[in-house]
């Protein structure tokens, strides 16, 4: 069984849980047998490619004169471009990205129809324009591999999973790891919208990686539910293992909040939460790691609550830094909004830190042990981690059972769970 599977990124290089999550899933099917060419709009060359072969979207030419494609391209309804977007990025960031652009004398004249195209792999002004070339590699790629089924990762690669089965007549798998709604609330892009709602009916069967998620995309979208199956995430249990302890000069609790700091993660909630904890408690301090666009309004509202001298902001961690972080913190908190999945609390948790997470998160479906609050409730938010900081059996017994349920949580045995979604779309 071989896959052609679209991706926006993948380790070492990754800005979110996203490419995480895809390494993860193709080094569990490679243990079951299933040979995966992954494809990143721009590869760096230092990628792990024991379970994958990657492609680099930036290496292949396409040439839209080339008779190979033009038959297939005046089929297809191809999507605007010069649509500058960019998405977990407020209107203010926006605006000074653009004026920063043309300060550089950088102009929006699209290169996409260009025979040579260098993809960026950021969320960047220019990033639909990247979504509609990365389509346009996807044919010509589809049709020089040789693969059984099209798998798509979220939506920057549904344009190219679309491309590539109507270039190659394959199978498609579309992966919902979010969508528009999770990421923005009510305040719905219609254009990223429009590109999820194609994704979902072209697809020809959708995997979720929550009954969260599942729902969302049934009643939101219009979808046949038979079409849609729930995988949950897991945590590379090669990553598992004792971090290293990390010297603290003093005896404040330390309580983490990381991720993407936007509407959909609940970074304000936190904030009120701590206020809250320390009109009881000094001795406790409490981190903000990540970057997004309400990072600025979340400073000027610890700055207002006159708790910055027990705020710290960190910016994005990665790798190293990040165990670090779980090495220092009594807590971990996820106050998400919407979560379609989750798997921060999972890293937290199989280096035994106690956590807090938000009943409207995927993960939530399938932790027991760990403490669930509505991300409105910031009162329960402070009890719980309160209670975790200061309750010494509560927080022993936890971290006596979370690393045992984390470790229960394979990549391995998802993957046979997305193999088994594979099969009936298999050659007989």
């Amino acid at each position: 069984m071989r896959i052609l599977m679209f991706g926006w990124e993948f380790p070492p290089h990754i800005s979110g849980g996203l490419g995480t999550a895809c390494f993860g899933l193709t080094k569990g099917l490679a243990k079951h047998k299933v040979d995966v060419i992954f494809v990143v709009p721009r590869a760096y060359g230092d990628e792990d490619q024991q379970a994958v072969r990657i492609v680099n979207a930036s290496d292949v030419p396409f040439d839209f004169n080339d008779t190979e494609y033009k038959e297939f391209w005046n089929r297809v309804k191809y999507m605007e471009i010069g649509s500058n977007i960019i998405p977990y990025v407020g209107p203010e960031e926006f605006e000074k990205a653009l004026e920063r652009k043309e300060k550089k004398g950088e102009s929006y004249t699209s290169k996409v129809f260009s025979k040579q195209y260098k993809f960026s792999g950021k969320y960047g002004t220019n990033l639909m324009e990247e979504v509609s070339r990365y389509a346009l590699i996807a044919s010509a790629v589809a049709l020089k591999e040789d693969y059984d089924i099209i798998h798509a990762h979220d939506w920057l690669t549904y344009p190219a999973g679309i491309a590539a089965k109507k270039s190659s007549g394959k199978p498609l798998v579309i992966h919902i790891h979010a969508t528009e709604f999770d990421r923005t609330g009510e305040n719905v892009n219609d254009i990223v919208y429009g590109i999820e709602k194609e994704g979902f009916e072209n697809a020809d069967r959708i995997i979720a990686v929550s009954n969260l998620t599942r729902n969302t995309v049934i009643n939101r979208y219009g979808i046949n539910p038979d079409k849609v199956v729930t995988v949950y995430n897991a945590v590379d249990q090669s990553l598992i293992k004792e971090i290293e302890e990390v010297k603290r000069n003093l005896n404040d609790k330390i309580v983490t909040f990381l991720g993407r700091i936007t509407y959909q993660k609940g970074p304000e909630y936190f904030i009120e939460a701590a206020h809250k904890i320390l009109k009881k408690d000094k001795n406790v301090r409490f981190v903000m790691a990540g970057s997004g666009d309400m990072l600025n309004k979340m400073i000027e509202r610890v700055a207002a609550l006159r708790i910055a001298d027990r705020f710290h902001f960190t910016g994005f961690l990665k790798g190293d830094a990040v165990n670090k972080m779980f090495a220092l913190s009594d807590v971990f908190v996820m106050p998400s909004v919407s979560e379609p999945f989750g798997i921060v609390p999972l890293e937290a948790m199989r280096v035994n830190v106690p956590v807090v997470i938000s009943k409207q998160s995927g993960v939530s479906e399938i932790l027991k042990h760990a403490l669930k609050i509505d991300f409105w409730d910031v009162d329960a938010m402070a009890d719980s981690i309160y209670g975790l900081c200061h309750y010494d059996a509560l927080s022993e017994m936890f971290k006596k059972h979370c690393k045992e349920e984390v470790e229960s949580l394979k990549w391995e045995d998802a993957a046979l769970n997305v193999k088994n979604v594979y099969q009936p779309f298999m050659p007989k």
